[in-house]
Formats: structure tokens, C-alpha cells, sequence
């Protein structure tokens, strides 16, 4: 449903109107770029990849005008779950952001002057998405004869993780692209990447994006 929610706020879309084909076609895209990044996930993503290829299949049908009523349209198997999602989704954050016994056990990680933020600047929660987009970016600005090879084996997450972690010793936030910086072989970007998302599985760093310029900030917990 994350990734599904995704994709309609990135594509600006109708909830009540999705073009089932493009989300599948980018739904599948997210699925086949994790599974080359060795990320887990959940089989939920595959059902809901089904389901949208189930939908996609039903919409190629052809329709009798008599049979062209709102509560046949194939999409209502997806937009349905997808409301009562968003709205159990939103019941959930306004809980978090409530006061439990007067101290705000949701308050938000506290920000040094060295940080480079103002106190008026808004941050927003993100998820695995938003830095999944972050990363493609990275990526695109490489040059393209470097060869993305995700071969594991060569690759240690666990001491990038705790080179990770000496950087921030020093410097409690930093933003996603500082944690890049100075690194220019796809395979050490690759690693640096799945070190992030453990890092963030692990409740060791906290994700926020800037209201405004879009910058992703990790807070070292």
C-alpha cells in the first residue's frame, strides 16, 4: 500500500481515476530494482503486483453499455482498501503526534546549530521510497560506463555501517547526499545504500525531508 501511495502522490494522480497501467508498469519497476538491490521485502508486494495485473487484464475487456456502471469498475478493488488504508494511516500519525503524559515521546530529534537548519524550516516523516528515488538520483549522476555490480560477496554493509556510524559521532544529521560523498564506484554507492536501510531498520537513524527544497536529513538517534 506504501509503495501504491507512492506513486500516486509522485504521478500527482486521482485516487478515483489511477491509470492502472502506468502504476503496474512503475509498481513492477520498484519490485524488479529492489530485488536487484537484494532489499527485503514483504510477499505483500507481490500480491499487490498481482492484484494490479489482475485489474490491468480486466480493464483490456470490453465493456457493454449495460454493464458500464461505477460499481463494476475494476479499479474499485484497489481504491476501496487503498481509502480505509489511508485512513487508518492517518488515525495512526495524528496518535503518534499526541502527548503521552505530558512529555512528547514522538518529539523530533533535537537540532544543533551545526545541522544547517532554521528553526522555521518544516520537515516531514518519509519511507523507504523517498530514499529509493534519492539513490536512483545518485546513480544517474554517475558516469554511465561504471557498471553496477551488485555482487554481494564483495561487499561488506556491516563495516559501512560502522564508518557510518563514526560520521555520525561527529555530526548527530547529515543529509542523504553527504553520506555519498566521495564515493564513486556504483558498488561502494550500492553498499552505502542497503548500510542506510539497515541503519534505519535498526532505529539507529531517523529519516526527514525538507518541507520546502525536498533535502532528505538522517538523524543519528
Amino acid at each position: 500500500m506504501d509503495l501504491l501511495i507512492h506513486l500516486i502522490r509522485k504521478n500527482e494522480l486521482d485516487i478515483y481515476d489511477i491509470p492502472i497501467a502506468t502504476v503496474t508498469e512503475q509498481y513492477l519497476a520498484y519490485i524488479e530494482w529492489m530485488q536487484a538491490m537484494n532489499i527485503d521485502f514483504a510477499g505483500d508486494f507481490l500480491v499487490m503486483a498481482a492484484t494490479l495485473a489482475q485489474i490491468k487484464s480486466k480493464m483490456l475487456l470490453p465493456v457493454h453499455e449495460f454493464e458500464a456502471d461505477d460499481e463494476d469498475d475494476p479499479r474499485l478493488a484497489i481504491t476501496r482498501p487503498l481509502l480505509e488504508y489511508l485512513q487508518i494511516k492517518s488515525a495512526a500519525e495524528e496518535l503518534a503526534d499526541r502527548h503521552l503524559l505530558g512529555v512528547d515521546t514522538f518529539a523530533r530529534t533535537q537540532v544543533k546549530s551545526d545541522q544547517i537548519l532554521e528553526p522555521q524550516d518544516e520537515l516531514i516523516k518519509i519511507g523507504l521510497f523517498e530514499l529509493i528515488d534519492a539513490f536512483q538520483n545518485i546513480l544517474k549522476n554517475l558516469s554511465p560506463e561504471h557498471r553496477l555490480d551488485f555482487s554481494a560477496d564483495r561487499l561488506s554493509v556491516k563495516d559501512r555501517i560502522s564508518e557510518l556510524l563514526d560520521k555520525f559521532e561527529i555530526k548527530r544529521s547529515l543529509t542523504f547526499d553527504e553520506l555519498f560523498e566521495g564515493i564513486v564506484t556504483k558498488e561502494s554507492l550500492v553498499v552505502t545504500f542497503l548500510a542506510i536501510l539497515e541503519m534505519v531498520k535498526l532505529n539507529l537513524l531517523q529519516m526527514a525531508q525538507h518541507a520546502q527544497t525536498g533535502v532528505i536529513r538522517l538523524f543519528y538517534q
